[in-house]
């Protein structure tokens, strides 16, 4: 008879630091000799049809590849199954005497149903199955049950409900040595990690490699950035340059999205850094963005329908254009609006698969209630695809947000794709790096080529219309046909969903009034 095997399945999770579950799996292996098994499933269907571009096909072969070589350190190591799960399951409970299993919580709507049919096999099978959250900081069932059950729809509210749960828990350590498999299964290549070329996914969008995937990358980086005590104190989100030649931020948003980082290991040494300094606060701080993470999970884990706008009880309807062939979707989507700080994103957006927040904000405001009346639902499908990052709550919560379908209402302060890039880049050197064709244009004319005159574009080798497109709407009569459709889509029904934050404070005027954004957002 086989020795009783515990198996581990990761999926998202993707490290040994604060792995709850993992360390649950090897509870009892050494007095019952059972044996550990770490699976990752990876499901040919997935592969052939989700939403996912190769640059993040890339970080999550990166991210298995340095698990693998992780547990090997430790005396295991990574056994990838291919298959759909309940398949895997069904073969590999009978196969491998499985006799426990753990996994972490995933809140995603097709993650419940899947763990769900998995937990009935394993009843059926005898399996013992143990979950555990470690996904997000805190328990989600508790912040909904601690709000009445329901869940918290603005941010002020989240906070103060987990505000009652005190300190979260410190970070978990990796484990130590762990009990080899069997000899057999342990020199296998049956399970190897695949190389991106055997999924035969097209690499004709694979970028250069900016941010590898994987968990000893994922702590690198948060060293490097907690080592920076007067940056840490100091941070503030919106005070970050979403054009920057280098990132100004931290960019462990993809390492957090697979697991590779501990939310809760980075809260820990967020607050060991600012403690007992003066420090920026939540919202704008690097604590506050953690908690913009819990707060779209809980949101995302307990709202129904929360990436769709019908039937999504906290999203406004609004008559958003949604067809997928619309030209102005297809310019916006590739890069291709003549509007060359919008242009400029997107180029970064698909060959790096990362973008600052505030150009995230730029380009959603500029496809749906700022520019182009392109539905919401579009620009989260493409994010979904393109960004190392894409984390279904987030984005979902984000797209909602810039397009003032839910949580920000003040739907009238509209980017400018002009004025705001000039703020933080005064002479377009980012639009330089990602539209070279634009590159020799003077600085007065690089975020509004359209206006050079004719001998300053051959000048400049590039002429507006044959070499850079021309803009596909005016921006000054776009925005105000859209605030007309917005006000009317407002009017149209009464408010409904989460309470508004910004309901509560004074009613904001018709124009920009705050010292730190109207200078940016309407265009000078």
């Amino acid at each position: 008879m086989n020795k009783p095997v515990a198996i581990h399945w990761f999926r998202k999770g993707l490290r040994l630091h604060d792995n709850p579950a993992l360390l649950s799996a090897l509870e009892k292996v050494g007095e019952s000799h059972y044996e550990l098994r770490p699976v990752f499933v990876l499901d040919p269907w997935f592969v052939k049809n989700a939403r996912v571009g190769p640059n993040r096909w890339r970080f999550l072969i990166q991210s298995l590849q340095d698990l693998d070589n992780n547990l090997k350190k430790i005396g295991s190591r990574l056994f990838v199954v291919k298959g759909s799960p309940l398949d895997v399951f069904k073969k590999l409970l009978k196969e491998w005497n499985v006799k426990k299993l753990t996994f972490e919580v995933d809140i995603e709507p097709y993650a419940k149903i899947r763990d769900e049919e998995i937990k009935q096999l394993a009843e059926k099978h005898s399996v013992s199955v143990i979950t555990k959250v470690s996904h997000t900081i805190y328990d989600l069932e508790q912040v909904y049950k601690a709000n009445g059950n329901k869940p918290p729809l603005t941010y002020v509210k989240f906070q103060s409900v987990v505000a009652k749960f005190g300190t979260p828990e410190k970070a978990l350590d990796a484990p130590g040595n762990l009990p080899k498999p069997c000899q057999t299964l342990l020199l296998s290549e049956d399970y190897n990690v695949p190389l991106l070329e055997d999924l035969r996914v097209d690499l004709t969008g694979l970028g250069k490699e900016l941010f590898p995937g994987g968990e000893s990358e994922a702590l690198i980086r948060l060293n490097k950035y907690m080592n920076q005590q007067e940056w840490v104190c100091k941070f503030s989100k919106p005070d970050t340059s979403p054009n920057s030649i280098e990132p100004s931020t931290t960019v462990l948003s993809p390492y957090l999205k697979f697991g590779c980082l501990s939310p809760r290991l980075m809260y820990h040494r967020i607050h060991d850094v600012i403690d007992g300094r003066k420090h920026t606060s939540p919202p704008t701080s690097l604590t506050g963005q953690l908690l913009w993470r819990e707060f779209y999970y809980t949101c995302g884990a307990y709202v129904p329908n929360f990436d769709k706008m019908e039937g999504n009880p906290i999203c406004k309807q609004i008559p958003w254009k949604s067809d997928p062939e619309d030209k102005h979707y297809l310019a916006w989507k590739d890069g291709k609006t003549g509007y060359p700080f919008i242009d400029a994103i997107m180029t970064q957006l698909r060959t790096e698969g990362w973008i600052h927040h505030l150009a995230r904000h730029a380009v959603a405001c500029f496809l749906t209630r700022g520019d182009l009346w392109v539905s919401w639902e579009l620009g989260q499908q493409v994010f979904e695809e393109l960004l190392l990052d894409a984390d279904w709550s987030l984005n979902a919560g984000n797209w909602m947000w810039l397009s003032a379908s839910a949580f920000f209402h003040q739907y009238f302060r509209v980017y400018s794709p002009i004025a705001f890039g000039k703020k933080t880049d005064k002479h377009g050197d980012y639009i330089k790096k990602y539209l070279p064709v634009l590159k020799k244009f003077p600085s007065e004319y690089i975020y509004e080529p359209w206006k050079a005159p004719l001998s300053v574009q051959q000048k400049a080798g590039c002429i507006i219309g044959k070499d850079y497109p021309k803009r596909i709407v005016d921006h000054d009569i776009a925005v105000k046909e859209n605030l007309a459709k917005m006000k009317q889509a407002y009017q149209g029904h009464k408010e409904e969903g989460p309470e508004n934050e910004t309901a509560k404070r004074k009613k904001a005027p018709s124009k920009d009034t705050s010292p730190k954004i109207t200078k940016f957002l309407k265009k000078k």
